[in-house]
């Protein structure tokens, strides 16, 4: 994957998911593309595919989702929207978290209940194999190796191709690693709020390919006068972008996945893999928090 100026994208540079599995770095969140609450149907289907189909357009390749998204709906406008895919595009999913509502979310790691949201993403996307099948939660109620193990005979059948997490401590991680190949994880992380670090260190460690979620959240370093605000003034930046120059420059391991449901504001995000931050300007933001 040569960096291509036509694919914005591409500059990001490239990661190796598994060792086997290369993507573009800035990648897209399909979280968004559903209705309010991350449920139900957005209020313009043909947008959300527009937005997807503009994602590809400028060179990602690396697109996240999860059957909880919606439930399903993700999924569908996924399939709808680029089904015949690309060659070099990587959709991942993830299953273990319920929906009974708008904005609620309940862990459910049962080995027949991820068998069954597997093999139903596998239909929805049209797939023949989930290239990273991603465990959205370990649940507390079930053993860790009943949830792993159902994700590692899956890969056996060659129903997935990579296993990932998501939401881990460095202790889950470890312990999970003695369970199946692990070659993601996925936490909350970004500039103003980086409590996984020591997951991020330990997924470079282990050259795992680490995905953050929510990574725009400027907040008040956006706000006038704030560190990012000056910044973006100095560059002709916005704060979004400069939040995942930010994120693309801290680790080759980082796998950023902005979402949104406008088409504007994909093409604004993706531009960000144009930026490259100078040392006194990374060093600000770092340390801005």
């Amino acid at each position: 994957m040569s960096p291509d100026p036509n694919r914005p994208a591409s500059l990001s540079g490239t990661f190796s998911i598994g060792g086997d599995l290369p993507v573009v770095r800035l990648g897209y969140g399909a979280m968004q593309i559903t209705g309010p609450g991350i449920w139900g149907e957005p209020h313009d289907p043909e947008e959300s595919m527009r937005v997807l189909r503009r994602a590809v357009e400028l060179g990602v390749t690396f697109i996240d989702t999860a059957d909880s998204y919606g439930p399903y709906v993700s999924e569908e406008l996924i399939q709808k929207a680029l089904h015949p895919y690309p060659t070099e595009l990587v959709i991942a999913t993830k299953a273990g978290l319920v929906r009974t509502g708008p904005g609620e979310w309940h862990p459910v790691g049962r080995p027949e209940y991820l068998r069954q949201e597997a093999e139903m993403s596998l239909r929805r996307l049209r797939l023949e194999r989930i290239d990273l099948f991603q465990l959205h939660r370990i649940d507390a109620k079930v053993p860790l190796e009943d949830q792993l193990g159902e994700l590692v005979e899956l890969q056996e059948e060659g129903k997935i191709r990579h296993i990932g997490l998501s939401e881990v401590s460095v202790d889950e991680l470890e312990a999970s690693r003695k369970l199946a190949n692990v070659v993601s994880v996925q936490n909350l992380y970004n500039l103003a709020n980086r409590q996984s670090e020591d997951v991020l260190e330990a997924c470079e460690e282990a050259n795992i390919g680490f995905i953050p979620w929510f990574p725009i959240a400027t907040g008040q370093l956006a706000q006038p006068g704030g560190p990012l605000d000056a910044i973006a003034k100095q560059t002709g930046h916005t704060p979004a972008q400069l939040a995942l120059a930010w994120l693309l420059q801290r680790s080759p391991v980082m796998l950023p996945i902005p979402g949104t449901s406008s088409v504007a504001h994909v093409e604004e995000n993706i531009a960000a893999a144009t930026i490259t931050l100078d040392e006194a300007q990374a060093t600000r933001l770092a340390e801005a928090v």
